[in-house]
């Protein structure tokens, strides 16, 4: 990189003053070189083809390039800019594939502006699925001859599985626009439509048996937003409204038993889907500078959420149906009133000196009547108590506290307590509250090197803690659950930055946590984690760009059980390890000419499940997934406005699950599985495309 000094600096204008001595100078000629908004119309077209070696729907997840074969690469990218201040810019991408995207933004400088976006997103969960069931994608799957059977070794799947894709895709259309109305006020309104339909994996069961099932997606989301803001130099304030609702067209899955019913007319089951709902809320925030140090803001947001979808019936058993006593009302009747809001201070009474104080609170009040229900256990029997709905309510209370110093010299110190209180109802605990302190240093100890610490404790309590008997059933008095128990957490984390010379920059960095839960009889009783990076950046030459970075991860936890529901006498422990490297590098071969680069990344994880039971048993698999990824890339201008791009990439993905591993259709007796097996591919991309620029 070329530096000129202050002497090319003070020549080039004293030349130029000469000059302008001499005689006017003609402009009107002269053109803008580096203008940030270039009157006129420009933009480019991207037009090609992508190639893919291999078919993969791991691989086609959220890429659209799933299948093996030729893709159609199209997209570009268009401004408008008048002399009037009207203004219209255009940007479409991927439109050869199931991930398209376009956006669109027009209006006038000043005045308002109208947006549009379109998007898709595929989804592909599975590789390898198949299933007996008929009607794939409908609300009600059938079976053909040969079911039911006593177990899936009698059922006839050779002659009757069938492969499915269970996949969906999703769908995003976006409206806006913006008006601003004088120097302080400005209006907004937004409307947002998602949608998604498809199928997805779920289950049911009868009793001891069970079969995974395709379910149908077909949801649609409908969101409406406005606003009002207003701002002057002191005074910041927004009110608005929202409202979203939620359609389900699929509201329930009804399936054939493919098992031997155990009780007489089980023969087919029921399970409701997600249900139609609605939320909606008054949004507002504001801000005021009651002195040039010192600032106050705030916000809330009221709001209201409802769900009156229809019941199922209790059972499709026609025999057990005469036992059922009738649904005390057919619908929920669901209502939560939902509350957030918050106030901050902030103020800088001494040079370099930065204070902060804030309180928040969230709060959940589930108004939805209390009914008592039959319940009826997977269509076979009538069980001998009734079930209520349970209304969760919570509120929880955040208090901060901070400061912000910068000095003496380089040093920065950052220091805070925080306040976590939570209150709950119908949970074995009442109430928690969770204490956390936090400081920082930082200091730039030489002109090439910047280091920093930071520690972090927090302490958590509750209030006695009981066992739920609203469920039905009971639970183990010396059980704990890991988000209600007592726990001490600690943490530290460092980072450093060095500057070798111009061309090369080193940052490394590791962060530490210990979760410990003294109190857990049974439950989690320990959790640690330890995270290793390191990022370089090296300046090869003024053409040669290289970058790299490493990063490992280690998770470590521990719980103790109990197979006789009192003290624990079992014990499990989990180690998660990750690891990810990646290379790149840029480098100009020709200048103005041709570009290329490359990048490389390789990462692995590695799961790992012992169980201490005093029995010797072999511990669980290792479960393993490991991502390889290879890409080239360059760009070559054949003409001015017109540029050859290409890129070849290489991907390879291998995981083994012992869950999933060789679990088929047929494989375990009593469940009749999709026979998902993880993901393994090994695939190559080529993409070659024009671009015209105008």
């Amino acid at each position: 990189m070329k530096i000129f000094s202050s002497y090319h600096l003070l020549a080039a204008l004293g030349a130029l003053a000469v000059a302008g001595t001499a005689g006017a100078v003609d402009t009107s000629q002269w053109k803008c070189e580096s203008c940030p908004y270039p009157k006129g119309t420009t933009g480019s077209i991207d037009v090609g083809a992508a190639a893919v070696s291999d078919a993969s729907q791991k691989f086609g997840d959220y890429t659209g390039l799933q299948r093996r074969g030729g893709y159609l690469l199209l997209g570009g990218s268009a401004s408008r800019r008048g002399d009037d201040g009207y203004y219209a810019d255009l940007a479409a991408s991927d439109l050869g594939l199931d991930v398209r995207r376009i956006a669109g933004e027009a209006g006038r400088e000043g005045l308002y502006s109208l947006r549009i976006g379109y998007a898709e997103i595929p989804r592909h969960r599975t590789d390898g699925a198949a299933t007996p069931f008929l009607g794939v994608g409908g609300d009600t799957l059938t079976l053909p001859a040969g079911y039911p059977a006593p177990n899936t070794a009698g059922m006839p799947l050779a002659a009757t599985l069938q492969p499915i894709d269970l996949s969906s895709r999703y769908k995003r259309l976006d409206l806006g626009a913006t008006v601003l109305a004088g120097q302080e006020w400005s209006y907004r309104i937004g409307l947002r439509r998602d949608t998604r339909d498809g199928t997805r994996p779920t289950a049911g069961s009868f009793f001891s048996t069970a079969a995974q099932l395709p379910a149908p997606l077909d949801q649609t989301t409908d969101q409406l937003e406005v606003s009002a803001s207003y701002a002057t130099r002191r005074i910041q304030a927004t009110l608005g409204y929202q409202l979203s609702t939620f359609r389900n067209d699929a509201e329930s899955l009804t399936w054939a038993n493919p098992f031997t019913p155990v009780f007489p007319g089980s023969t087919r089951g029921q399970l409701a889907l997600a249900p139609d709902n609605r939320f909606q809320q008054v949004i507002g925030t504001g801000g005021y500078d009651i002195a040039p140090t010192i600032r106050i803001s705030g916000d809330f947001a009221v709001g209201r959420m409802t769900q009156d979808a229809a019941y199922l019936a209790p059972t499709l058993n026609a025999a057990l149906a005469p036992s059922v006593p009738a649904l005390p009302v057919q619908s929920l009747g669901g209502r939560v009133d939902t509350f957030a809001g918050g106030v901050k201070l902030t103020a800088a009474p001494l040079d370099g000196l930065r204070l902060l104080a804030s309180y928040a609170r969230d709060r959940r009040d589930n108004r939805t009547p209390i009914q008592s229900y039959p319940s009826v256990a997977t269509d076979m029997f009538l069980e001998p108590l009734a079930r209520s709905n349970t209304p969760f309510n919570f509120t929880q209370d955040r208090y901060k506290v901070a400061a912000d110093y910068r000095g003496p010299g380089t040093w920065r110190f950052n220091a805070a307590v925080e306040q976590d209180n939570r209150n709950r109802t119908y949970q074995e605990v009442v109430n928690t509250r969770e204490t956390t302190v936090w400081g920082k240093a930082a200091v730039r100890a030489r002109d090439d090197l910047e280091i920093s610490l930071k520690l972090a404790h927090g302490s958590r309590d509750n209030s006695a803690y009981g066992t739920s008997v609203w469920f039905g059933y009971a639970e183990n008095p010396l059980l704990r659950k890991f988000y209600l128990a007592d726990r001490q957490r600690d943490s530290a984390a460092a980072r450093a930055e060095y500057t070798l010379s111009e061309k090369v920059a080193i940052s490394v960095s590791a962060d530490w946590a210990r979760d410990d839960y003294t109190h857990s009889q049974v439950g989690l009783r320990s959790a640690r984690s330890l995270n290793i990076g390191a990022d370089l950046s090296y300046a090869i030459s003024e053409r040669t760009q290289l970058h790299a970075f490493a990063q490992a991860d280690r998770i470590n936890s521990e719980q103790a059980g109990s197979e006789s529901f009192a003290a624990p006498d079992w014990a499990a422990h989990s180690k998660d390890r990750f690891d990810v490297f990646g290379l790149g590098i840029k480098h100009v071969a020709i200048v103005d000419k041709l570009d290329i680069g490359g990048d490389v990344v390789l990462s692995k994880a590695r799961s790992d499940i012992a169980v201490d039971n005093g029995a010797a048993a072999p511990p669980f698999p290792t479960a393993t997934t490991r991502l390889d990824g290879l890409k080239v890339y360059a760009t070559y201008k054949l003409k001015e406005r017109l540029s050859l791009t290409g890129s070849f990439a290489w991907e390879r993905y291998e995981s083994q699950d012992w869950r999933l591993d060789g679990v088929l259709p047929g494989t375990v007796p009593n469940l009749l599985s999709l026979g998902a097996q993880p993901a393994n591919y090994s695939l190559s991309v080529l993409r070659v495309a024009l671009r015209y620029r105008f």
